[in-house]
C-alpha cells in the first residue's frame, strides 16, 4: 500500500502488524496503523463533495506532508485508510472571534490602523480545539471591536503548533474595524475635568463615522512619506493593497461603510476593497452592495431572529444575497455552544433556501477567497493543504456530525 514505508519507522512500527479494522461511531472505520509523522495518511470517502461543483464517488485522497498528493475516485478502502461516508474541505471561518478580550486592543486611541492582533491571541486558548473538533480549519481573527479602527487581522490555522507565527497563513491584509454602537460605548463626553481617556469622542454612530473619515481624509491628505506608521497603513487601506474588514449589522451602518468608500474614490484618494464583517441586514439594499462590488461575512443566524443592535436577520438572508449576487460568507465567530458551530449556520442557510453546495460554498471556498488563500484552502484539490473533514453523514443535516478532521495533515479529531 502508498503508506507502507511510513509504517515502519519510530513507535508506528510496533503498530505495523497486520490488524483487522475497528468500527467507530455511525459508518467510520479505520486502521489503528498511522504513519509515524502524524501529517501523511490515507483517507476514504464514500463521497467527497469539493466544493468546486465536482462529487467524487468512493475516492481514497492521499495526504503527505500536510498536502492533498492524489485524489483517487472509484476503488475501496484500504487497510490503512481512515474512512467516512463523506470528505468536505475543511470550513473557513472568516469572523471567528478567538481573542483575549479587552486586553487585545488598544484603547488609549479609537484610531490604532497599525496594531497587529496577534498579539491578542492566546495559542493555549480552549477554543481553538472547539473549532477544530467543529470542521473549522482555517480563521480570521480580528481585533476586539472596541476601537473604530482596531488594526490588522491575522489568518491563523486552528491546530498544530503552538508557536503562532507557525500557524499562520499568507493571504490578503486586512485593517478591521467597526461601525455602529459598540465603538463608542464605553466612551462619554467630558464635562469638566476628564477622569480618563475614556472621556473622549466618539459617543454616538455620527461620532463613531467622523473618526473614520477624519482618518482617511488625513491619510488621503497626506505625504507619500514620512507620515507615520498609521498614515502609511492607511494610505495601502485607500489604495486597495490593504482590505477593510468593517463590523456592520444594521442597513444604516452598512451605508456608511459604502458611502464612505465612495466618498474617498470621489475624492480620489483610491478604491477600497470592502468586506461588511456580520452585515445582519445586506439583505435589505443589496445594491449598494453589488454597485461597490462588496463581499459579506454574516453573523450566526439569532435565535430570535435580531443580532446585535438589533438587527433582522431571517434565515432567508443567505438566499437573498445569493438571488442578488452578493458574494457572502457565512460564520460562526468562537462557536461557544452546539447551535453556534458553523456548520449548524450552514444548515440554517439550508432552511432558508440555499442549496447544499451552495451552503458548503459558503463555509468553504467563499470565505477562502475573500481572505485571499483560495490558493491552499477552501476546495478538495490536489496541492491544496490536507485540511479536511470527515462526515458520519450528508454535512449540514441534524443527524450529521464532523467524526474526523485534518488541519494542514494532522489528525484534531481522529475517527478511529
Amino acid at each position: 500500500m502508498i503508506l507502507t514505508s511510513f509504517l515502519l519507522s519510530g513507535a508506528a512500527a510496533a503498530l505495523a502488524a497486520p490488524t483487522a479494522s475497528v468500527p467507530a461511531a455511525g459508518s467510520l472505520a479505520g486502521s489503528l496503523a498511522g504513519p509515524s509523522d502524524g501529517t501523511s495518511w490515507t483517507v476514504h470517502a464514500e463521497k467527497v463533495y469539493t466544493s468546486t461543483g465536482e462529487t467524487i464517488e468512493n475516492a481514497l485522497i492521499l495526504v503527505k506532508d500536510g498536502k492533498i498528493t492524489a485524489i483517487t475516485p472509484g476503488v475501496e478502502a484500504t487497510r490503512d485508510s481512515i474512512s467516512a461516508k463523506v470528505v468536505t474541505a475543511g470550513m473557513v471561518d472568516a469572523s471567528a472571534r478567538v481573542n483575549t478580550g479587552l486586553t487585545s486592543v488598544e484603547q488609549s486611541s479609537e484610531v490604532t490602523p497599525s496594531i497587529d492582533a496577534k498579539y491578542g491571541i492566546d495559542p493555549f486558548d480552549v477554543r481553538w480545539a472547539r473549532l477544530a473538533k467543529s470542521g473549522v480549519t482555517t480563521t480570521f481573527i480580528a481585533p476586539l471591536n472596541q476601537n473604530v479602527v482596531g488594526g490588522m487581522g491575522v489568518i491563523l490555522k486552528t491546530a498544530g503548533a503552538a508557536d503562532l507565527e507557525k500557524r499562520m497563513v499568507e493571504g490578503a491584509d486586512m485593517i478591521c474595524g467597526a461601525i455602529g454602537s459598540q465603538p463608542s460605548q464605553r466612551n462619554s463626553p467630558a464635562f469638566g475635568r476628564p477622569t480618563s481617556f475614556y472621556n473622549r469622542r466618539p459617543t454616538t454612530r455620527m461620532g463613531v463615522e467622523w473618526e473614520w473619515r477624519s482618518a482617511l481624509f488625513e491619510a488621503g491628505q497626506a505625504a507619500a512619506d514620512g507620515a507615520g506608521k498609521d498614515i502609511d497603513v492607511l494610505q495601502d487601506v485607500l489604495a486597495g493593497k490593504i482590505g477593510t474588514f468593517v463590523q456592520a449589522y444594521t442597513t444604516q451602518d452598512i451605508r456608511t461603510a459604502v458611502f464612505l468608500k465612495e466618498e474617498m474614490m470621489k475624492e480620489g484618494f483610491g478604491t477600497m476593497n470592502l468586506v461588511i464583517d456580520c452585515g445582519a441586514e445586506a439583505w435589505k439594499e443589496p445594491d449598494l452592495l453589488t454597485r461597490t462590488n462588496t463581499a459579506v461575512v454574516l453573523p450566526p443566524f439569532p435565535s430570535q431572529g435580531r443580532t446585535r443592535d438589533s438587527a433582522l436577520m431571517p434565515l432567508e438572508t443567505a438566499k437573498k444575497l445569493r438571488d442578488a449576487g452578493i458574494t457572502f460568507a457565512l460564520s460562526a465567530h468562537d462557536g461557544s455552544d452546539t447551535a453556534g458551530r458553523i456548520d449548524v449556520q450552514a444548515g440554517l442557510a439550508m432552511r432558508g433556501g440555499l442549496t447544499r453546495e451552495e451552503a458548503l460554498r459558503a463555509v468553504t471556498i467563499t470565505p477562502a477567497q475573500i481572505l485571499g488563500i483560495a490558493n491552499r484552502a477552501g476546495t478538495v484539490e490536489v496541492g491544496k493543504d490536507a485540511d479536511l473533514v470527515l462526515w458520519n453523514g450528508e454535512p449540514f443535516e441534524i443527524t450529521s456530525r464532523p467524526v474526523g478532521v485534518l488541519v494542514g495533515g494532522t489528525l484534531a479529531l481522529d475517527p478511529r
